[in-house]
């Protein structure tokens, strides 16, 4: 199984998740064409998409769906409160799946997660390959029990680090964005990312992305400062990389052994 990004972060959203037999693109939130542009840069043609899967319905991860499937021909997958908040025209196909059963796509297992986000039903999503597993787990405001469980023998992990406290407190937020973004629904902070890389066994980890880095209210010095005790911890791990999930680049292909 292999994993790349197209972007990530407040303006737009995409990860694309390959295997032998699928090409899934998970959000769109960028415009059919400059999702094309982007996508090219990975070498991936939007004739080869087998699905576009939606984690929920904010425009930074669903504005290029609809164009895209009617103009591809390619299928989607989003829940049913999803598809209820946001009408974004036809599509070539419409598939509707429950936020807490598995359901596959070709040879891919995915695994919906239900998180704390302000959007009407809003999940992340595990993918499996065989006995390989990929987290993705972005756009939530806090780490629940629930999630705690079900990110076991995890072999890639693309985490939140949004933002960093103190930063936003500080910016030039408006008051009512500063307490959405800092809130139970918003979006994870550096170091409620750092609680979640310490609480979960990461030995069989390959690969820890950060994503969806504020390009106000956080940094790569942030990040990084933030992340180091944990990584430490981890050094044992030899297979382990560390990467960033950009808003302009995203980030190249990474292969789970």
């Amino acid at each position: 199984m292999h994993f790349a990004s197209i972007g990530s972060g407040s303006t737009g959203n995409g990860t694309i998740i390959k295997s032998e037999q699928s090409l899934i693109l998970l959000d769109c939130g960028f415009t059919c064409k400059e999702t094309v542009r982007r996508l090219a840069l990975l070498d991936v043609s939007p004739e080869d998409i087998s699905a576009i899967l939606v984690t929920h319905e904010h425009n930074d991860h669903i504005s290029g769906v609809g164009v895209f499937s009617r103009k591809y021909q390619t299928p989607v997958y989003m829940n049913y409160g999803t598809y209820c908040q946001k009408d974004l025209g036809k599509y070539s196909q419409l598939f509707l799946f429950n936020s807490f059963q598995s359901f596959t796509i070709n040879d891919l297992h995915i695994s919906p997660l239900v998180v704390p986000h302000d959007a009407r039903e809003a999940v992340q999503f595990i993918f499996q390959l065989k006995h390989k597993r990929l987290a993705v787990l972005t756009d939530l405001g806090y780490i629940s029990p629930y999630l705690y469980g079900e990110l076991t023998n995890i072999h890639s992990l693309l985490i939140e680090a949004n933002h960093d406290k103190t930063m936003l407190a500080n910016g030039s937020y408006a008051p009512s964005l500063k307490k959405r973004v800092s809130g139970k629904y918003g979006h994870l902070e550096n170091t409620q990312a750092v609680q979640l890389i310490q609480s979960i066994d990461l030995n069989q980890c390959q690969h820890l992305v950060a994503a969806h880095l504020s390009q106000e209210n956080n940094s790569i010095e942030k990040v990084t400062k933030a992340f180091a005790p944990s990584l430490q911890a981890l050094s044992n791990n030899i297979k382990l990389e560390i990467d960033l999930a950009g808003q302009e680049s995203g980030f190249e292909w990474k292969y789970i052994q």
